[in-house]
């Protein structure tokens, strides 16, 4: 695992404010229980999709980074775990934690009903929501979806995502192509294969950034309002419960907003890339 980034506040600040939040390696197992089987592992199992920038990505070294990652690591440093993430396609990770593969998702994933009914989730870490990334001058003034519901256009979206539900249900008339990951459909998009990639309102920031002669742009305000979460075990409450004070520690110490800064501001980390 590497160095996670250090902060203003240090880790043994954090611990401090956690008040019991965090549950020491030297803790005693209780029976049963995967907390307690991650803690006598040494390691903590992460599931990510490693394609997400800037939430998560691999960089030029193929190592896990990105705005989850650091996340995540200062979670496995309180606990005294190393991170092994576990590395596959989105729509693969929620059926990999529920086969117990890995011990926790962090994926840029939208907390549902529906997956909230097969598993846990803490947070929110973020909150974003679903936009469109077209070609400029393509779609000019548009105020709603059902300006776009149109079997004459084709949008492109993230398999197994929300985006890809959105065009399911709000553009039923329209074509849809799933990738199996953002990069796939953007250069769909820019070969003019579709007319706008429906994804979240971060891939789309993203897209414009790394393509910046490509002509693309992106709505102002997301058509829909969406919470990222941690997703976990369904079968383990403490898991759940040390995981979400964690998160609130980090919110109201400030780290969260300062990891926010680091990743989310601007396109600088963009060097970080393959």
């Amino acid at each position: 695992m590497r160095s996670p980034i250090r902060l203003v506040c240090g880790l043994a600040a954090l611990g401090l404010a956690a008040c019991q939040g965090f549950a020491p390696a030297s803790a005693p197992a209780t029976a049963g229980g995967r907390l307690a089987a991650v803690l006598e592992s040494g390691e903590l199992r992460v599931g990510t999709s490693g394609e997400l920038p800037p939430l998560n990505l691999r960089d030029s070294s193929g190592q896990v980074r990105g705005f989850e990652a650091d996340l995540v690591e200062l979670l496995a440093e309180a606990m005294k775990l190393e991170v092994r993430y576990v590395v596959k396609p989105f729509a693969e990770l929620l059926p990999s934690l529920e086969r117990g593969e890995v011990d926790l998702v962090i994926s840029g994933m939208t907390i549902t009903p529906e997956r909230n009914a097969r598993v846990a989730f803490a947070g929110p870490y973020f909150v974003s929501g679903t936009s469109m990334l077209t070609r400029a001058g393509l779609f000019e003034h548009v105020e709603s979806s059902e300006e776009l519901d149109d079997a004459s256009r084709t949008f492109a979206a993230l398999e197994s995502s929300t985006s890809e539900r959105f065009i399911e249900e709000a553009l039923p008339k329209a074509k849809r192509v799933s990738t199996r990951d953002y990069e796939s459909a953007v250069q769909l998009l820019i070969e003019g294969k579709v007319d706008a990639v429906i994804a979240d309102h971060l891939a789309c920031k993203l897209a414009i950034w790394r393509h910046p002669d490509a002509d693309l742009t992106a709505l102002r305000t997301p058509f829909t309002t969406e919470p990222l979460g941690i997703a976990l075990p369904a079968d383990d409450p403490l898991l759940l419960n040390l995981v979400q004070n964690y998160l609130n520690t980090l919110k109201d110490t400030g780290q969260l907003t300062l990891l926010k800064a680091r990743w989310l501001a601007d396109g600088s980390w963009l060097e970080t890339l393959r």
